[in-house]
């Protein structure tokens, strides 16, 4: 995108490049849509599908699968992109999802769903990851910040709507119609993207670091199953998860062996020299881990304690998404105004911190207005760091690594939702059967036995005083998760106070860059159609 600021274009020309960006905008929008509505919809739909094709004691590798490929595949179609050129790398990965999408609604039994699942993350690992890299691209970082709001209007909408999506096409449409949906959403963003997006094509003489990618899937797969397992298939302690561990530490300390020596390496460990960098890495982990972990709890406390549907569960959390929306569009505009951006981690960081708080004090008696202006502290404070993130961690490298530092930057949040569900979900779970034995004896321990997590009817079904016993026991368990969390983003708000605010490409600098950081590489534009 041009700099109309120091240059007067051909208006005709320069209107229609406008044009095509936001047609490719669209086209990326709608993609990131699919990828993040679609756990949620399926969600939705897991007890009609264990209903038609049996298999329940497979349930959870339904999404596990899923869940571990995205992981896996994520660093490497980021790789690739940077290696080959984004434009076919990304085209790629959406034929792969929808591909994923159609065998996914023709399984026949739970082991064909389990596996197509596992090729339609293999897709979705370069979705995200594509919509960042290509926006890197091109908008320079002082003009992307007006697309932030963009972004979380998306998540905003995939949170809210993808459960109440995910019933209305079970119920009408049936159970297949959740994988079927993705089709024709995908086609429009292929043919927008194939006829619209113009890149510089790159060609690669290097090979593909095989080693890199096998040593990265591995350990991440094992650090993923470690957070999925633990706690629940299997004792923390047990030697499944011992094992896993083990195997996660050792192949991670060889990767990061090998990809000193590799000629082309997967995920080259010089963008880690780059302080802002590797402090965006660690605020992405820990906005995962607090986001995924909210997201969680709040509707199980609003439905256990305080009486909500959980047909509308999406809607429970609006305070919170509609803060973050608000929040990321405000902060995306005076970052393009302003090309300054430190502020944001750290009011973010502090704002993150006392909604936590805010939330750990709520019990029996909370209402639902208070428990809404809590969340919607999470928001304002979630809202100043998600996109931010992703934008410092853009400008803090060399254009020819943007499609690895984009997908780092993702697989880090992704990871840091993994542990943080995990985490706060055994410290939950701890507490409530903990209340639960206090409260109501041997009875209380029989209710939390198989899970500490239930549902509606089971809740109806509890006598008067275990059903009360119950709700304080899950109050209890979210103020120890939110007391974690809280303590937690006090290291988000540690790092945002380290970064360091070097000028975003595409503004007026005042000053050289600083020596850690990459200089300001000229930027590719879309074509006029």
């Amino acid at each position: 995108m041009a700099d109309t600021r120091t240059v007067e274009p051909d208006t005709g020309t320069q209107g229609k490049k406008q044009q095509s960006v936001r047609v490719v905008i669209l086209a990326l929008m709608i993609t990131m849509m699919l990828a993040m509505l679609d756990n949620m919809i399926v969600g939705t739909a897991m007890p009609t599908i264990v209903g038609d094709l049996g298999g329940l004691e497979h349930l959870s590798w339904v999404v596990t699968s899923y869940t571990l490929a995205t992981a896996a595949s994520t660093p490497i179609w980021g790789k690739l992109g940077d290696m080959y050129g984004r434009k076919g790398a990304f085209l790629t990965s959406i034929v792969i999802f929808l591909v994923g999408s159609a065998l996914s609604g023709m399984a026949q039994d739970m082991g064909q769903l389990i596996g197509f699942r596992a090729v339609q993350g293999l897709g979705a690992g370069g979705l995200m990851v594509g919509v960042m890299a290509i926006i890197g691209d091109l908008v320079p970082p002082r003009e992307r910040g007006k697309y932030q709001g963009m972004m979380a209007g998306v998540m905003a909408i995939a949170m809210i709507g993808g459960p109440l999506v995910g019933g209305t096409i079970t119920d009408h449409w049936g159970w297949r119609w959740a994988f079927y949906i993705n089709l024709p959403l995908g086609v429009v963003a292929l043919g927008l993207i194939t006829a619209v997006l113009h890149l510089p094509k790159k060609r690669s003489q290097a090979r593909i670091d095989y080693l890199g990618a096998g040593l990265l899937t591995i350990g991440i797969t094992s650090i993923v199953l470690v957070t999925t397992w633990g706690g629940t298939e299997y004792a923390w302690s047990s030697a499944r998860i011992m094992e896993l561990i083990g195997i996660g530490v050792a192949t991670l300390v060889g990767f990061v062996f090998w990809q000193t020596r590799a000629v082309e390496p997967i995920l080259p460990l010089h963008i880690f020299r780059s302080r802002n960098f590797t402090l965006m890495a660690v605020i992405g982990f820990i906005t995962g881990f607090v986001m995924f972990g909210a997201t969680l709890f709040l509707p199980l406390y609003q439905q256990s304690v305080q009486g909500a549907s959980a047909t509308n569960s999406g809607l429970l959390l609006l305070p919170m998404l509609g803060a973050m929306l608000v929040t990321s569009m405000v902060a995306g505009r005076i970052t393009t105004s302003s090309g300054r951006y430190k502020i944001f981690p750290v009011v973010g960081g502090a704002l993150m911190i006392v909604g936590l708080y805010l939330l750990s004090t709520m019990d029996t008696g909370t209402s639902r207005f208070t428990s809404g202006v809590f969340m919607a502290v999470v928001g304002l404070g979630m809202g100043c760091l998600m996109q931010i993130t992703m934008l410092v961690a853009q400008n803090s490298v060399e254009m020819k690594d943007m499609g690895v530092a984009s997908s780092s930057a993702t697989l880090f949040r992704t990871l840091g939702s993994s542990f943080g569900v995990a985490i706060m979900g055994a410290l939950f779970n701890s507490r409530v059967q903990d209340a639960m034995s206090e409260r109501a004896g041997a009875l209380g321990s029989k209710i939390t036995e198989q899970s500490a997590q239930l549902d509606a009817a089971s809740l109806a079904k509890l006598p008067a005083p275990a059903r009360e016993a119950y709700q304080f026991a899950v109050s209890d368990g979210t103020h120890a998760a939110f007391v974690l969390g809280a303590l937690v983003a006090v290291v988000a708000l540690v790092a945002a106070v380290f970064v360091k605010e070097v000028p975003l490409r595409g503004a007026e600098p005042k000053t050289e860059g600083a020596p850690d950081e990459p200089a300001a590489p000229k930027t590719p534009v879309v074509e006029p159609v």
